[in-house]
């Protein structure tokens, strides 16, 4: 009989093999939302220079954002819209999303990132969010000023975004991106170890006879 303590293992590569089996079938699916309308808001681009600044500022843009009271339908369509992709972009939690071009959560990164700079610049409009949205605006500024990223550019860069367009990731290119790949098999693997562990202390122990 095998031993009991290979089950965290086979759990762990059944889960990573059922998110490969994902990835497949969704290897021929557009990184767009299928059938996208462009019916909604257009969002101006963001360049890849802009991206790795407005990344630090993402949070505060969109709390500030949230409390704002001056608030009109395309702003609030516009605000949602940055919250909906950041999901859809796993939070930003995979390595080199807004950084690496070759990353399959890179346009996806474009996107919400161009959401919240075009939440910014409209609170520049606000009365009482207006000071707020101006230091924020100048730290961006300096920032993008210091370590000389105004002119970096990549792929993405030119492309505008809309909010009936919803920017996905390009799952079939996780597995040839090593850091996405290594990120979410890691994340499987102790899921799978986390599922073994609760499993193991709650079931009930047997209780010796004599």
């Amino acid at each position: 009989m095998k031993s009991s303590r290979t089950t965290p293992l086979l759990s762990a590569a059944f889960i990573t093999a059922t998110f490969l089996c994902v990835v497949a079938g969704s290897a021929f699916a557009h990184s767009r939302s299928d059938g996208g309308s462009h019916a909604g808001l257009n969002i101006p681009e963001i360049s890849h220079g802009e991206m790795a600044v407005m990344s630090d500022y993402r949070s505060g843009i969109i709390d500030l954002a949230s409390r704002a009271v001056d608030t009109n339908e395309p702003f609030r369509r516009i605000l949602n819209y940055a919250e909906i992709q950041y999901s859809y972009c796993l939070w930003g939690r995979m390595p080199g999303s807004v950084t690496d071009e070759q990353s399959p959560f890179n346009e996806c990164a474009h996107a919400y990132l161009a959401a919240a700079k075009a939440v910014l610049l409209s609170m520049r409009e606000m009365p009482r969010e207006r000071a707020a949205a101006d230091e924020i605006i100048s730290a961006v500024d300096a920032d993008m000023v210091r370590r000389g990223l105004a002119l970096i550019t990549c792929r993405f860069s030119g492309e505008a975004f809309n909010t009936a367009d919803i920017v996905k990731p390009r799952w079939s290119g996780i597995p040839f991106h090593a850091a996405s790949m290594a990120s979410l098999t890691g994340l499987a693997s102790l899921f799978g170890f986390g599922v073994f562990a609760l499993r193991r202390f709650s079931r009930p122990t047997a209780q010796s006879s004599e």
